[in-house]
């Protein structure tokens, strides 16, 4: 394969890594029960398609541009209002001790993580600075939506485990 193959095969893996995430946040939201729950898959759902629409635009500009297409004003999003918003009290009180939701935040955080693990793997294998940095950008910027669903999935699930008798105290 030549290098615009293998970044042609990068930004489609890419690509279809945002599609799997919305999928399965879309329908998680869609089979949640309680609003905040609701609200949460929702708006990670809405992101996925966030990045789909940013890797089209980045596909589109490499077909025309190659590596030039990466040379963006990349900024990693801030995060803090949505976690501010979504991430609350009522989502953790909603969410206490149900298997539906700890399962779904586990799942979401293997979704993130594989996502960065193609990044981050992408990034060390590329050998043009430009197109590295914004391998290492999509990483950073899947890395955030882990960290915040790690967060919530520590106090969730410290919530169910008391709730069903297995916490030690």
């Amino acid at each position: 394969m030549n290098s615009k193959d293998v970044i042609l095969d990068i930004l489609r893996k890419a690509y279809q890594i945002e599609v799997d995430g919305y999928t399965f946040y879309s329908m998680t939201a869609d089979r949640a029960e309680k609003p905040a729950v609701r609200e949460l898959f929702e708006k990670l759902a809405h992101d996925e398609t966030e990045h789909q629409a940013f890797l089209r635009e980045v596909l589109r500009r490499y077909d025309e541009k190659g590596n030039e297409a990466f040379k963006l004003n990349l900024r990693t999003p801030d995060l803090t209002a949505f976690t501010a918003k979504i991430f609350t009290d009522q989502f953790r009180q909603q969410a206490g001790g149900a298997e539906f939701e700890v399962a779904a935040l586990s799942i979401g955080m293997t979704l993130e993580t594989r996502a960065i693990q193609h990044f981050a793997g992408a990034a060390a294998q590329a050998t043009e600075a430009e197109v590295k940095k914004f391998y290492e950008f999509l990483a950073d910027w899947e890395r955030k939506h882990l960290d915040a669903l790690q967060s919530l999935h520590n106090a969730v699930r410290a919530d169910f485990w008391e709730s069903s008798g297995f916490a030690p105290f």
